[in-house]
């Protein structure tokens, strides 16, 4: 149990994160989001984020969470159950493109500040607890490259290595926020099916607000992540 419970809390100083490491981690995330056929597999994580967005913030409105799919054109959907329209399900639907760019900027400061132990049990709770609710053969595989990556990571403890891992997912997850947050901004009209439309649907307000709503985020997150990450990367 001692041993476990090392695994667990966070670690009693901030781990050192090199300059030239973190460079290195920088560019390694740029790469991933930039080559096609690398993307094309991390899309699929940023996906599955913004799916367990929608499941978890459903979850926390009173919403009943019934299942969740990941598409290999980097769509998806989550299904919750409850009243239709109204507050609950306006966050619900909203919480899809915020949740790669909170998740970010939350895993980044955790991660700077020693808390990457902690954090990993979190995403494996969070992960054994929406298992049940997986829907496709191809969610199930991302679901289980998310658990052993993390399981990995957190069982064969290095503070250092742990923040860096995770700071390199905050970029993936910024950068390609970004990137699916673009694609359907560049989307035209209120038929389509995308989360900006459903919620124009759902408040009769203009699809380019909820857009806004959603680059204000991005612009924040972007921001707390560099203010995180610049003073490291400059020392």
């Amino acid at each position: 149990m001692e041993q476990l419970g090392s695994r667990i809390v966070p670690a009693t100083t901030r781990p050192e994160l090199v300059a030239s490491t973190l460079w290195l981690i920088v560019v390694g995330a740029v790469l991933v989001v930039a080559l096609p056929g690398v993307w094309r597999l991390a899309r699929l994580l940023v996906t599955l984020v913004h799916e367990l967005g929608h499941a978890l913030v459903g979850l926390a409105v009173g919403r009943r969470f019934t299942g969740f799919v990941v598409r290999w054109d980097a769509s998806g959907h989550a299904v919750t159950v409850g009243r239709r329209g109204g507050p609950g399900q306006v966050a619900m639907v909203w919480a899809g493109y915020a949740a790669p760019a909170v998740c970010a900027a939350g895993l980044v400061w955790l991660a700077e500040s020693g808390w990457s132990a902690t954090v990993l049990i979190v995403v494996l709770v969070v992960l054994l607890v929406v298992a049940p609710r997986i829907r496709s053969v191809l969610t199930l595989l991302v679901w289980l490259g998310a658990a052993v990556g993390a399981g990995a990571l957190w069982w064969w403890r290095d503070d250092a290595r742990q923040a860096a891992v995770l700071i390199g997912v905050t970029l993936v997850l910024l950068v390609g926020g970004w990137r699916h947050l673009l694609a359907v901004a560049g989307r035209r009209g209120r038929t389509a099916d995308d989360d900006p439309s459903v919620l124009a649907r759902l408040t009769h307000l203009p699809r380019v607000l909820w857009i806004l709503s959603y680059l204000l985020v991005h612009l924040a997150a972007t921001a707390w992540v560099a203010r995180t990450l610049l003073p490291a990367l400059t020392s």
